[in-house]
């Protein structure tokens, strides 16, 4: 028998409830007056306009020279539009630019965006960057875009988020490209980003999880800015990495560590640290630390004679001294600036080994990024153990040590990884392996790693008997459509499974981001959050660890004389939502209900089983309450 849907469903329908909405800003920022600047009015989507100008006054004296050397003037040589632009020309290094400075214009804790239209002289990669000085007075950099120039046309730099982080001041935009270059600004403008409120009513991570192991995420101190960054990490997230405050360029003091007078005894500062240090205290949130003893992001002078950056390199002796103490001052400071932090793991080494399982080649980053300063003066991988061993020496109580690296799931790679940690563990040094996992679903079937490859590295480790935490998960897709991001939540859904199945021997699992926008792989949306703070569907393919109970529908009719029970789905033994039949309700029968209300007509057949399946609220029909109290339901409503 077959049952006749008589109800036509608009395509995009639940468009509206998978994706948010943006709330206007409560109150309109302060402003500074520098000419032309923009009165603050609110625009229609609830941003407000902070600085904007096209140069048709001829005004460039907002900006100045990075450097001091560029000359930097209205020109009518090039104009995105009208017939003015700012020119930035003489200039003698490649990070020489215009900057426009932040300071008394913009407000911490607010999120922003950046617009402009830049062309430069000849072919060349153009790049967005800001810079701040934290309360140590180190300047740190972040690049917030790059666009390929040719030359010939102009370049957009569209709606670019950034926030400023808590403690700082002289606060740049800026830009630069890879040569000297002239560089044409156009239409430049700095709004305030639409804001977002997070989901309130859908499960939450940390609490689906809660029987397995910690939920984690990584954030720096810019992305922890917006207060809805903070609400999303407070509803999901247990475990905070910083992305990149804790790694040895944002907290070795060079000033400090010369002022000292020692060869030995490189000084360490938190300031870059503090705002999400502050955060995780504040709130009760453990952190993992991230990362001690990395070729990357550690400046050449922490590993040249006296500390500079033109000195010759140091004797194994004498790093190895200059390990210890850097390694003992990281874990003193934390211990007496945040006492009652739990950082419950810390990764001392990182990222040593090859795909092959060789170590990586000897060298400065300078001539290459594959290349390790540690490697240069110790020959091979050997400080690996002294490492470890400094850090059992200072960690903080109850902090576990750990080594992390990527493409974990490689065979040569996996391999030494294992020897490695089965060494280091027989001499009581290593507590546990990290896994990186950045994977990439592509188009799902051909996805890399597959979920099986993923799996049989779980196992291999597992079987060390040492601890496991996935650190720094993401999943890129090829593109932002609906079948790529279904192929991305069954990717998600599998590889969580085979994490699931090693429970006993995973204590975290930590994602590298927050939201798709703030991901250092942003282009290919690898996260389980969209921009607007919306969940996704890898969100619901992963949430309550699979299985949902279901509660039979039933429908009781009373008379003065007997009362009647009727099991609407007892004969077909079919659960109303589960549109795919595979026993559980999940954010895959809700897209697939939403592909069905786009298609259905009024001549469109289905089984019973089918209709049983789609018609959610067992009222005898499908359309549109059907797929909302499919949503209400996987948001426990």
């Amino acid at each position: 028998m077959k049952s006749m849907l008589g109800k036509r469903i608009l395509a995009g329908l639940l468009s509206t409830v998978l994706l948010g909405t943006a709330v206007p800003m409560a109150s309109v920022l302060s402003t500074q007056s520098v000419s032309p600047i923009v009165s603050a009015a609110e625009a229609e989507d609830g941003t407000t306009v902070m600085y904007a100008t096209d140069f048709e006054d001829g005004v460039v004296d907002a900006f100045t020279g990075r450097g001091g050397v560029e000359t930097i003037a209205a020109t009518t040589a090039q104009a995105h539009s009208g017939s003015y632009s700012m020119c930035v020309s003489d200039r003698a290094k490649n990070w020489n630019g215009p900057q426009f400075l932040l300071d008394g214009l913009l407000e911490v804790g607010v999120e922003y965006t950046v617009s402009a239209f830049v062309r430069a002289a000849w072919y060349n990669s153009v790049k967005l960057s800001m810079e701040y000085t934290d309360a140590s007075g180190e300047r740190h950099y972040n690049n917030l875009s790059s666009v390929a120039n040719d030359g010939s046309d102009w370049s957009e730099f569209s709606k670019i988020k950034f926030s400023i982080p808590e403690n700082v001041t002289k606060v740049y935009l800026y830009f630069e490209c890879n040569d000297q270059a002239d560089i044409y600004v156009d239409d430049f403008e700095i709004r305030t980003a639409p804001v977002y409120k997070i989901q309130e009513d859908i499960t939450s991570l940390k609490d689906a999880y809660a029987d397995y192991f910690k939920v984690g995420t990584a954030v720096t101190a810019s992305e922890l800015a917006p207060q809805s960054a903070k609400d999303l990490i407070l509803k999901h997230f247990n475990s905070v990495t910083l992305g990149n405050e804790l790694k040895p360029d944002a907290i070795l003091d060079q000033a400090a560590t010369l002022a000292t007078g020692s060869e030995t005894d490189p000084q360490v500062n938190l300031a870059s640290a503090r705002s999400i240090l502050d955060f995780c205290r504040d709130n009760n949130i453990s952190v993992r630390g991230h990362v001690l003893v990395w070729h990357q992001q550690t400046p050449d002078w922490f590993f040249k004679e006296g500390f500079t950056d033109d000195g010759d390199w140091v004797t194994t002796e004498v790093m190895l001294q200059r390990l210890e103490n850097y390694i003992k001052n990281v874990f003193t400071a934390v211990k007496e600036e945040y006492p009652t932090v739990d950082f419950y793991a810390w990764d001392v080494v990182n990222e040593c080994w090859l795909d092959d399982g060789s170590y990586r080649p000897a060298g400065s980053q300078s001539d290459g990024s594959n290349n390790s300063p540690w490697v240069k003066i110790f020959g091979d991988n050997s400080f690996i153990e002294p490492a470890f061993e400094y850090a059992r020496k200072y960690a903080p109580e109850g902090c576990k040590l750990y080594y992390n690296d990527f493409n974990e799931y490689m065979p040569g790679k996996t391999q030494a990884i294992y020897d490695m940690a089965m060494d280091l563990k027989e001499k009581g040094l290593i507590d546990g392996i990290g896994m990186q996992s950045h994977l990439d679903v592509r188009s799902g079937s051909d996805a890399f790693p597959s979920a099986s490859v993923y799996k049989k590295a779980l196992a291999k480790f597992a079987e060390t008997g040492l601890d496991i935490q996935v650190t720094e998960l993401d999943a890129t897709v090829n593109d932002n459509t609906e079948a790529g991001f279904e192929a991305q939540a069954q990717y998600y859904s599998d590889i969580m499974d085979a994490i699931v199945e090693y429970k006993d021997s995973v204590s975290a699992v930590v994602f590298w981001g927050t939201t798709d926008d703030k991901s250092w792989r942003a282009s290919k949306y690898p996260l389980l959050f969209n921009e607007d703070f919306t969940a996704k569907p890898a969100y619901y393919s992963i949430v309550d660890g699979l299985e949902v109970p279901v509660t039979t529908t039933t429908s009781t009719t009373t008379t003065t004389s007997e009362t009647t029970t009727t099991t609407t789905n007892s004969q077909l033994n079919i659960i109303p939502g589960d549109v795919n039949g595979d026993r559980k309700l999940n954010g895959f029968d809700l897209s697939l209900m939403r592909q069905q209300l786009s298609s259905f007509t009024t001549t469109t057949v289905v089984t019973d089983a089918e209709f049983t399946a789609l018609d959610m609220t067992q009222d005898g029909m499908f359309g549109t309450p059907d797929a909302v109290a499919l949503l209400r339901f996987l948001l426990n409503e």
